[in-house]
C-alpha cells in the first residue's frame, strides 16, 4: 500500500537491502511496542520512541535490488561443430590449429607467437600508451568518487570561532555589561562552537547512491580493461599488417620491373616488325595498372608505421627501426575456446554493460527516495564570552539539539517524471546489455569461421604459389635450352610474384585471425594481477 501525494509518497512496504535491513528481532520489538501503545502508561512512551528511532536508523532501501543477469543458455558459438583447420606444408603460418573447448586463455597470449620484437612492442605500449593511462586515471577518479560518497553515512562535524565588537542601541534593552557598567553600550563577543549534523538514511537514498557509484566505478574499470585488450590486439594486428605490406611492396616492385622489361622487349620487336602496336599498348596498360597499386601500398605502410609508433607512446618520427617479417612468427597450434556461459564473465565490454545496468537499477531507488521524507538531526555546543580569557569559563557555555523532517509536496511533477525516466533508463541499459552479449557471441563466431576459411585460403594460395614457382623454373630451363622466349620467362616471373602477394595476404589473415580470437574471448585479463584485482572489493 502506498500513501501518495502530488510529488512525494510514503510506501508502507519497502524492499529491504541485505546490507542494512532491520533485523526480525527489531521488527518484532517495534510491532510489540505499537500494539501495546494504546494500553501503555505515559512513562512507557520513551521506550516506544526508542524503538521507532531504532527502526529509522536501521532503515530501508527503496527501489529494486539488482540481480546479475544469467548467462545465455547456449552450448556452442556456431551452428556447425568446430574441426581442426587444414594445414599447409612448408609455409609460414600453415600449421593446423586445433580448437580446445573449455581451455583457459593466457594473460600474455601474444607470447605464443614467439617473437621477441612483438613482445617488446607490447611491453612498450602497456608502459607508454596514453589512452591506457587515461583509462587508468578515469578509474582512479571513479574510485575516489565512491570513497567520497561514503562520507554521507557519517555525521558532519564542523568547528567555528567568531569574534565581534558591537554597539547596542541606547534606547533598547541593557547591554551584556549592564548593570556592572551601566553606560557602556559597546562590547566584545567571542564564540567558539562545534556543530554536528546527521541525516539518517531512512529510505536508502545514500545507499542507493553509493550502489550506483560503485557500479559506475565497475563500468569504468571494465572500460579500462577493454582499452587494455584492444591495445594489445591492435599492436599485434598492426605489426602483422605492416610485415605483410612490406612483402607486398617488394613483390609489387619486382612485378613492375618485370613488366618494364617486357615493354622494352615488345618495343624492340615492334621496331623490327615482330610485334604489333596492339601488343605494345596492352603491355603499357598492364604496366600502368600494376604501377598504380604501389602508391596505396606505400601509403598504407607509412600509416601502419605511424600507428604502431603512436600505440607504443611515441611520435611517428620516433618509431623503432627494427622490423620483423611474418616468417619469424610461430602460429599457435592449440587455440582455447571458452565455454559460452563463461564468455559474459570474460568480455570486458559485457561486464561494463552489466555494471551500467546495475547503476541504472540503483538510480531507480535514488529517484524513489527523493520523493520520500528526509530527516536531519542537528546539535551544537560552545561558549560565548565578553573576553577571550573568559571563554569556556563557568556560565559561558551553551548547547542545542534539533531535528527536522522535510517532505516534497509539490514540485510540478519533476520528481515523478525523474523516477519514470530512471525506470526507462534501466530498460535501455538492459537492452544495451543484451545487444553487447549478442555482439560478443557474434565476434567469437565470426572469428572461428574466419580461422577455418582463411586456413583453406592459405592452402589454396600456397598451392598456387608452388604451381607458379614450378612454371617459373620450367620457363628458365626452356629458355636455356632455346625452347622458350624471354617474354614467356618474364610472364612466368610476373605470375609468381603475384602469387607471392596472394600468399602473404593469406598468411597475414591467419595470424590476425588468431589474435582476433584471443581478443574476442576476453584477452585473458583475469590472469593479469594489475587488472584482476578489484580494489573496491578489497
Amino acid at each position: 500500500m502506498i500513501i501518495s501525494g502530488v510529488e512525494g509518497y510514503f510506501p508502507l512496504d519497502f524492499k529491504r537491502t541485505k546490507l542494512r535491513a532491520a533485523t526480525q528481532a527489531e521488527n518484532d520489538e517495534i510491532r510489540n511496542a505499537v500494539s501495546s501503545l494504546a494500553n501503555s502508561s505515559p512513562s512507557r512512551m520513551p521506550s516506544f520512541l526508542a524503538a521507532l528511532a531504532l527502526s529509522l536508523l536501521a532503515g530501508c532501501a527503496v527501489g529494486p535490488d539488482f540481480k546479475k543477469p544469467a548467462a545465455p543458455a547456449v552450448k556452442d558459438y556456431t551452428a556447425n561443430s568446430l574441426t581442426t583447420t587444414v594445414a599447409s606444408d612448408n609455409v609460414a603460418g600453415g600449421e593446423a590449429q586445433r580448437f580446445v573447448k573449455g581451455s583457459d586463455i593466457s594473460g600474455d597470449w601474444w607470447t605464443l607467437f614467439h617473437s621477441k620484437v612483438l613482445n617488446d612492442l607490447i611491453d612498450q605500449s602497456l608502459k607508454n600508451n596514453s589512452d591506457l593511462k587515461a583509462a587508468q586515471a578515469a578509474l582512479s577518479e571513479a574510485r575516489e568518487n565512491v570513497l567520497a560518497q561514503r562520507g554521507a553515512f557519517f555525521p558532519s562535524v564542523t568547528g567555528g570561532f567568531s569574534a565581534s565588537r558591537q554597539k547596542a542601541s541606547e534606547l533598547l534593552a541593557p547591554v551584556p555589561n549592564y548593570p556592572v557598567v551601566p553606560n557602556e553600550f559597546q562590547y566584545d563577543l567571542f564564540t567558539p562552537q562545534v556543530s554536528v549534523s546527521y541525516a539518517p538514511d531512512v529510505f536508502g537514498l545514500n545507499r542507493r547512491t553509493m550502489e550506483s557509484l560503485e557500479a559506475q566505478e565497475q563500468a569504468v574499470r571494465f572500460q579500462m580493461i577493454a582499452t587494455y585488450t584492444t591495445l594489445t590486439s591492435n599492436v599485434v594486428v598492426t605489426a602483422i599488417q605492416e610485415a605483410s605490406i612490406e612483402t607486398q611492396i617488394e613483390a609489387t616492385r619486382q612485378i613492375i620491373d618485370i613488366d618494364t622489361k617486357m615493354l622494352q622487349i615488345l618495343k624492340y620487336q615492334l621496331a623490327k616488325g615482330y610485334a604489333s602496336g596492339l601488343d605494345v599498348a596492352a603491355q603499357e596498360s598492364q604496366l600502368a595498372q600494376i604501377a598504380a597499386t604501389l602508391p596505396p601500398l606505400l601509403k598504407q605502410s607509412a600509416q601502419l608505421h605511424d600507428l604502431l609508433a603512436v600505440l607504443t607512446g611515441r611520435f611517428p618520427s620516433q618509431a623503432l627501426a627494427e622490423k620483423f617479417d611474418l616468417a619469424s612468427l610461430q602460429l599457435p597450434e592449440d587455440l582455447p575456446v571458452s565455454v559460452p556461459s563463461e564468455l559474459v564473465a570474460q568480455r570486458p565490454d559485457v561486464r561494463q554493460a552489466e555494471a551500467n545496468m546495475h547503476a541504472a537499477s540503483a538510480q531507480i531507488g535514488v529517484a524513489i527516495a527523493n520523493r520520500l521524507p528526509n530527516i536531519e538531526l542537528t546539535a551544537n555546543a560552545g561558549s560565548t564570552a565578553l573576553a577571550i580569557d573568559q571563554v569556556f569559563t563557568s556560565g559561558t557555555g551553551f548547547w542545542g539539539l534539533g531535528a527536522a523532517i522535510t517532505a516534497p509536496i509539490f514540485e510540478g511533477g519533476t520528481l515523478l517524471h525523474q523516477e519514470r525516466a530512471a525506470r526507462a533508463a534501466y530498460v535501455q541499459a538492459a537492452q544495451q546489455y543484451r545487444s553487447t552479449v549478442l555482439t560478443a557471441f557474434q565476434n567469437v563466431a565470426d572469428t572461428l569461421a574466419a580461422l577455418e576459411q582463411d586456413a583453406d585460403g592459405l592452402k589454396a594460395a600456397a598451392t598456387a604459389t608452388d604451381a607458379a614457382k614450378v612454371t617459373l623454373d620450367l620457363s628458365r630451363r626452356q629458355l636455356q635450352d632455346g625452347y622458350a622466349s624471354y617474354l614467356s620467362l618474364l610472364g612466368a616471373e610476373q605470375a609468381y610474384q603475384q602469387a607471392r602477394i596472394n600468399l602473404v595476404q593469406a598468411q597475414a589473415n591467419r595470424y590476425a585471425d588468431t589474435a582476433a580470437l584471443f581478443q574476442a574471448l576476453g584477452g585473458g585479463w583475469w590472469h593479469r594481477a594489475e587488472l584482476a584485482e578489484d580494489k573496491h572489493e578489497k
